[in-house]
């Protein structure tokens, strides 16, 4: 039976939303309706995506609103397992305590904090460049980047699977733009060679491309930009930290140190989980950033806690890489013993490990079983997200998770892959 507490909050929602209609517009209303029908295609087409409620910290267990116990995750960015350290946290405190919660404005305005320099110099230490620049998210630093260095007389070369922010970059701009096909050097060829009019050319591509852990060929990529003299992005949201030797990511991978003229990412991941990003270049790029930048310009200034947690992350890692080999050996034995057990795992010995289900309604299924009987988050990605035939579990690999986390997670995918059919 319903409770007095219970029935009086209804009856005052209700009264709230009625109030809410009274006072609408016709033009209100007609732009809801129009939401709802938005709304509705949404459901239709399967695409509506739940957001679940996490009660704690992120870690490779957490609660989840509406299940009980722990949960073990394997669908987080949270590559080194940093995003709670103790001492990460610690950091955020102390700079809340001696910086406050922010400078209520942008860096020109009204000054820019000695951290947020600190954490500069210390980026561009990390990643062997002249200087960088500090953005409230990796998405602002792609939004702020084409448009200044690239006009309608340069042209911008980009992978058609690059990341939206990318592309909502590349929109900005008034350049001439190519889209090659997903590594396709053949077709990148073609387009540099008919792009040679132009002022400059720019190849634009992830480093790691998200939905696949594959990895972008980048020694072709430079021996091209050396044949048509073009410059190099590389977006390294999912590489910066944790991916190569000592985690210096896509460079370092393939032994290829400095060769990108440009780099964006994020300290959103791997680099403490908060939020942020950076572009890091020549200092030349970097101080127009500064003049030009639209979300550098007029977004507020990063927040001092943000600031520790990713410059204490930098200190931790460039101390000691030992997390980067621990995530390492954790992504061979997931990708050895899923293989051994009949799964097929896309990319290319990266923590995110697709495995390949390619049917969306047994993608959907066993993602939720993971969930509901095994206790393991793991995330089904589908069309349109992925293209169509293509749908697959996304698992991503901690530095923190331990052995027997990850043996138990292939032991689950086991069980509910023989009772989908999928394995033998």
């Amino acid at each position: 039976m319903m409770t007095r507490n219970c029935l009086r909050l209804l009856q005052q929602k209700t009264a709230r939303l009625e109030v809410s209609v009274l006072h609408q517009s016709s033009a209100s209303l007609a732009a809801n309706k129009k939401y709802l029908g938005d709304l509705e295609s949404i459901k239709e087409a399967g695409t509506w995506k739940t957001e679940r409620v996490i009660t704690g910290e992120q870690n490779t267990s957490v609660s989840v609103a509406g299940s009980s116990g722990q949960i073990l995750n394997f669908c987080a960015n949270n590559y080194l397992g940093l995003s709670s350290h103790p001492e990460v946290v610690e950091a955020a405190i102390q700079a809340l305590r001696t910086h406050g919660a922010g400078v209520s404005s942008v860096r020109f305005i009204c000054g820019t904090q000695d951290i947020h320099k600190e954490l500069e110099d210390k980026i561009s230490k990390f990643h062997g460049r002249e200087d960088s620049i500090l953005y409230p998210s990796c998405f602002d630093a792609n939004a702020g980047l084409f448009e200044q260095i690239c006009g309608p007389e340069d042209a911008i070369l980009s992978d058609e699977l690059n990341h939206a922010s990318i592309i909502d970059g590349i929109r900005l701009c008034k350049s001439k733009k190519y889209r090659y096909r997903h590594k396709d050097m053949d077709d990148l060829e073609r387009m540099l060679a008919d792009s040679q009019d132009c002022r400059s050319r720019l190849i634009v591509t992830d480093g790691v491309f998200s939905m696949d852990g594959n990895v972008c060929p980048l020694p072709d990529i430079k021996r091209l930009a050396e044949k048509y003299n073009a410059l190099i992005f590389i977006d390294e949201c999912h590489a910066t930290g944790f991916f190569g030797a000592t985690g210096r990511g896509t460079e370092e991978f393939f032994g290829m140190e400095g060769t990108c003229d440009i780099i964006n990412s994020t300290l959103g991941k791997a680099l403490g989980g908060a939020a942020g990003g950076y572009t890091t270049g020549s200092r030349d790029l970097v101080s127009l950033l500064r003049q030009r930048s639209r979300p550098y310009s007029f977004s507020n200034s990063l927040p001092p806690p943000v600031v520790g947690t990713a410059s204490k992350v930098f200190d931790l890692i460039m101390a000691d890489n030992s997390l980067v080999k621990k995530i390492s050996d954790n992504t061979k034995r997931f990708r050895h013993l899923m293989t051994e057990a009949g799964f097929t795992i896309a990319g290319e010995e990266h923590p995110i490990s697709p495995v390949m289900l390619w049917d969306e309604k047994i993608n959907q299924a066993f993602a939720r079983l993971m969930l509901e009987e095994e206790g393991i988050l793991v995330v089904g990605l589908s069309f349109p997200v992925v293209a169509r035939g293509k749908a697959r579990i996304r698992t991503q690999i901690s530095a923190a998770h331990t052995t027997e986390d990850i043996d138990r997670t292939v032991e689950a995918f086991i069980r509910v892959g023989k009772k989908l059919g999928v394995v033998n």
